[in-house]
C-alpha cells in the first residue's frame, strides 16, 4: 500500500471536515468549526419539490459551498475536476496518488461499506480524502469513521460515479496554494454576516427564519402526504436524523456553529461574540428539543394533530429564537 504521511481526523460533517484535513495537511493550523463558520454555512431551508419523495429540510448551506467559500475568504486555490468517463476519472485521482497529493473525491455514502450498513443510505454530496493505494483497495480518511480505512478500487470508482440527483461525477479537489498571511479577522466577519444575511435577509419564503417558519406550518399537514402511518412515522423520525445523525456535530449544527462564535471570539477578544455563542449553544439545545420529542413520538406512533400541533409550536419557537438572534448577529459584525 503506497500510503501518504497524512493526520487521520474525525470531524462533526463530511465537508467541512475533509477541508479542515486538507488544509492542515497543506500547514495551515484551522479548526473545523473555524472552516464552517468562515464559510457562512450554518442555514435552513425547507423544500417540496420532485427531487425529493417526501417534503425535507436542511441546516447547512449546499454541498460544495464550503470549499468555495473559503477559498474566496482565504484565498485558498483548489484544483478542481470532474469527469464525463470513468477511465479519465480514476487516472487522475491515481496519479494524483503517485505524487503523493492527498485528493478529496465526492462519494454516494452507501458505497463506503467500512460504515454500518445500518449507516449507510444513497446520498450523493459525502466527502473523503484519499490517501493511499495499492492494486486492489484505496485508503480513504473519512471523518464520519474513528480510523483510515479501505475500500475497493472498483467501490470507489462506482461512488464516484454514482447516477441520481446531485449526482458526484467523479468530483475530486485538493488545495495547490495556501497564503501565508491570511486576514482572519476579516475572514470571520465575513463569514458571520455572510450566515446572518441568509437567514433572516433572503427574499425567499423557503430558506432562512422564513423556512423555519414554513417547516412549522406545514409539519401539521405531513399526515396528508403520507402513504399510510408506518410512513409518517418514518418521516418524522427523520427530523431526529437530519438534526443529529447525518454529520451535523448536533442540534442541526447549531453547536458547531455556537464553538465557531467562542473561538472567534477568543481569537478576536469580543466579549459580543462570546455572548452570541453562549446563546447559540442553548438555541442549540432547544433544536435538540425536538430532535428527541420527534423521535418519541414517531418511535410510538403518536402522531395525532395535538401531537403535530405541539411539534409545529417548537419548530415556530426556533424561529422567534433565530430571528432576533441573527439579526443582532448581523449588526454586531455590520
Amino acid at each position: 500500500m503506497k500510503e501518504i504521511n497524512f493526520e487521520h481526523r474525525m470531524g462533526a460533517h463530511c465537508e467541512s471536515g475533509t477541508v479542515t484535513s486538507l488544509l492542515n495537511h497543506k500547514g495551515l493550523e484551522i479548526t473545523e468549526p473555524m472552516v464552517f463558520g468562515i464559510a457562512g454555512n450554518i442555514f435552513f431551508g425547507y423544500f417540496e419539490s420532485s427531487n425529493f419523495s417526501f417534503p425535507t429540510f436542511i441546516v447547512r448551506n449546499r454541498p460544495g459551498s464550503i470549499r468555495k467559500n473559503i477559498a474566496k475568504s482565504l484565498g485558498v486555490k483548489f484544483y478542481t475536476k470532474d469527469f464525463k468517463s470513468r477511465e479519465q476519472g480514476e487516472k487522475m485521482l491515481d496519479d494524483l496518488i503517485s505524487k503523493e497529493i492527498v485528493t478529496a473525491v465526492q462519494v454516494d455514502f452507501y458505497y463506503m461499506d467500512y460504515m454500518p450498513e445500518w449507516q449507510r443510505a444513497h446520498i450523493n454530496v459525502h466527502f473523503v480524502n484519499v490517501i493511499g493505494r495499492n492494486e486492489n483497495e484505496y485508503l480513504l480518511s473519512d471523518s464520519y469513521y474513528p480510523k483510515k480505512s479501505t475500500l475497493s478500487i472498483p467501490k470507489l470508482t462506482k461512488a464516484r460515479f454514482a447516477g441520481g440527483f446531485m449526482a458526484p461525477k467523479g468530483f475530486l479537489f485538493y488545495p495547490e496554494s495556501v497564503p501565508s498571511d491570511i486576514d482572519f479577522e476579516k475572514a470571520i466577519r465575513k463569514g458571520i454576516k455572510k450566515a446572518a444575511y441568509n437567514m433572516t435577509k433572503l427574499p425567499v419564503p423557503l430558506v432562512g427564519v422564513k423556512g423555519i417558519r414554513k417547516f412549522a406550518r406545514k409539519v401539521t399537514d405531513w399526515p396528508k402526504l403520507a402513504r399510510d402511518s408506518d410512513h409518517l412515522s418514518h418521516e418524522i423520525m427523520k427530523i431526529n436524523i437530519l438534526l443529529e445523525d447525518q454529520g451535523t456535530g448536533g442540534a442541526g449544527f447549531r453547536y458547531l456553529y455556537a464553538t465557531f462564535l467562542q473561538q472567534a471570539a477568543e481569537m478576536l477578544n469580543d466579549d459580543q461574540l462570546k455572548k452570541m455563542s453562549k446563546r447559540m449553544m442553548e438555541i442549540g439545545d432547544n433544536w435538540r428539543n425536538i430532535s428527541y420529542f420527534a423521535a418519541k413520538i414517531g418511535k410510538n406512533r403518536d402522531l395525532g394533530p395535538e401531537r403535530l400541533k405541539e411539534l409545529s409550536n417548537m419548530i415556530n419557537d426556533m424561529a422567534d429564537q433565530e430571528q432576533p438572534f441573527f439579526t443582532e448577529l448581523y449588526k454586531i459584525v455590520k
